[in-house]
């Protein structure tokens, strides 16, 4: 029987049913395949390209016998330039990718390049929003560079999304309300990762993709069972907050019986992206909120038992102050009127570089400094398209950080990125000058025969470091 393995991430990992709404749309692909074919799922939380080759590349190629293909899903985390440990730039995914595609060929397999999948966002238009910072069109361009077939995923989940719409598209995710689901009582927004029906459709469309692919040549014929590809999940009904029957009543209702809903977070003026969740609690009774914004419905959410909710609406919100009012509905009548104002970015300047200064000379160590606008988390320091260092940034706006590696003689061109939620800044660009001495000279050449001690130290005699 040939294997069909997948490595990738999450949004392709199995689940168990303790994990409920969760699932990958790996653990469904099986069931769009003939019988010859056996679906391996190896893809693991939270793994990169990166992650992916230093730990387990290695067996998988062990495991592989010729004609098996294996689907190469990265590029989902990949983008995360605020995980220094997930975060691979463009060149730096491509290079893996080449690499990944060369060793898998070697063993005698069938690669496929997957694109990531779509996240669920959409833009105040109602049009999907790209979030995916352009990870697909590396996986695609990589794709055309090496003739390797390619399953866009990107395409195919972004018409999905698109086809649902933000009135339905949510019951695809695992994103359910407060007392929806007994595993997340207190409600979970997760517009990245699938429940059962999303992953299941997912799968059905990766396996049309792979039936497509492999038509055009390049992979094994008769993997997909296209009886079992035609049968599409049935239509999912529109979302309870997009079905309240004149909701804007609730603004101008009787005298309130109970207190208004209160917002733990974000803080009141607080700047946010534009994907910001909202959640906090409201008074015994209560079963559901209304949200407006100037007297204009936006959405809703259900409230537990404890009077906990959290609520994020599937249109990103515009740049700029808002005023989000909620109302609580009750068995008995309406609650108070709650208020949160708040600010939305969409954009993030870059950070400022204070030290070293632009072209003065460095030692081998130097400390790089400067500010950030308030809010701004962190400023990631880059170096010929890899992340090198990261510095957080303190209340003040000010951040500093030094690289534990040492320098060696030379000109020097970084860029610091600001980061602030789930943006980015454009960079800014640094000019660093380090001196020292000049790679072969005696004074450091001359004390290879031992070995270096590490830190300062007294010891003679002097070998260039300081």
């Amino acid at each position: 029987m040939t294997k069909i393995c997948i490595i990738g991430n999450s949004v392709a990992a199995s689940r168990t049913p303790k994990e409920a709404p969760f699932a990958g749309w790996g653990q469904f692909l099986g069931e769009f395949l003939t019988p010859y074919f056996e679906v391996r799922n190896y893809a693991r939380d939270a793994m990169t390209a990166r992650g992916y080759y230093t730990e387990r590349l290695l067996t998988l190629l062990n495991l592989l016998e010729p004609g098996d293909v294996v689907a190469v899903d990265f590029g989902g985390v990949e983008q995360r330039i605020d995980k220094p440990d997930l975060y691979h730039s463009h060149r730096e995914l491509r290079e893996f990718l080449h690499v990944y595609l060369e060793a898998l060929r070697g063993a005698g397999a069938f690669p496929v390049l997957l694109t990531p999948a779509m996240r669920c966002v959409f833009e105040p238009d109602g049009s999907v929003a790209d979030t995916r910072d352009g990870y697909p069109q590396v996986v695609r361009e990589v794709a055309a560079e090496t003739g390797t077939p390619l399953v866009d995923v990107t395409a195919m989940t972004t018409a999905m999304l698109q086809e649902l719409g933000p009135q339905r598209a949510r019951q695809y995710y695992r994103w359910v309300d407060a007392g929806e689901h007994p595993n997340h009582p207190d409600g979970l927004i997760d517009a990245s990762h699938f429940n059962e029906t999303g992953a299941r459709e997912v799968a059905r469309l990766i396996a049309i993709g792979l039936h497509n692919a492999g038509a055009a040549g390049g992979l094994p014929y008769g993997m997909v069972n296209p009886d079992a590809v035609s049968v599409a999940p049935s239509y999912p009904p529109v979302l309870t907050e997009f079905t309240v029957e004149s909701p804007e009543r609730a603004l101008h209702g009787d005298a309130p019986v109970v207190p208004a809903p209160e917002f733990t977070g974000p803080k009141p003026g607080q700047a946010v992206s534009a994907m910001q969740k909202f959640w906090g609690t409201a008074a015994p009774g209560t079963t559901y909120l209304l949200f407006f914004e100037q007297g204009v419905y936006v959405g809703g959410t259900q409230v537990n038992s404890e009077g906990k909710w959290t609520w994020r609406r599937a249109l990103k919100w515009t740049a700029g102050d808002h005023l989000i009012q909620a109302v609580g509905i009750t068995g008995h009548g309406l609650s108070a009127m709650g208020a949160l104002p708040f600010t939305v970015w969409d954009s993030v300047p870059p950070p400022v570089v204070v030290g070293p200064r632009e072209g003065t000379l460095s030692g081998p160590r130097p400390r790089f400094s400067g500010t950030a606008v308030p809010g701004v988390s962190q400023v990631m320091v880059m170096e010929g398209d890899r992340l090198i260092a990261t510095a957080p940034v303190q209340k003040d706006g000010t951040w500093k950080v030094t690289h534990p590696h040492d320098w060696r003689p030379g000109t020097y061109t970084l860029e610091f990125v600001a980061i602030f939620s789930a943006i980015h800044s454009l960079p800014a660009r640094h000019t660093l000058r380090v001196h020292g001495l000049p790679p072969g000279h005696w004074i450091s050449e001359s004390t290879m025969s031992r070995v270096p001690c590490s830190g300062k130290c007294d010891h003679k005699p002097f070998d260039g470091r300081w």
